[in-house]
């Protein structure tokens, strides 16, 4: 499981771009977002690299995964 910081989610409009971009590049991937911390895990079985980069990419930089 992957824990990422993504700090510009503010809404629950930014927690659904956040799982449509991880569910686009695996569609049994979970995802759980934790809009107070701004704390998102992702279980899959994609590498880190690509998932930050789908969040990224989707407009929310992750500053920090583990």
């Amino acid at each position: 499981m992957y824990q990422l910081q993504v700090e510009d989610m503010s809404c629950g409009h930014c927690v659904a771009s956040v799982t449509k971009a991880v569910k686009a590049l695996d569609a049994q991937a979970s995802v759980e977002v934790d809009l107070a911390s701004k704390q998102v895990k992702v279980q899959s079985g994609v590498p880190l690299e690509a998932v930050t980069a789908a969040i990224a990419d989707a407009g929310f930089p992750v500053s920090a995964a583990q």
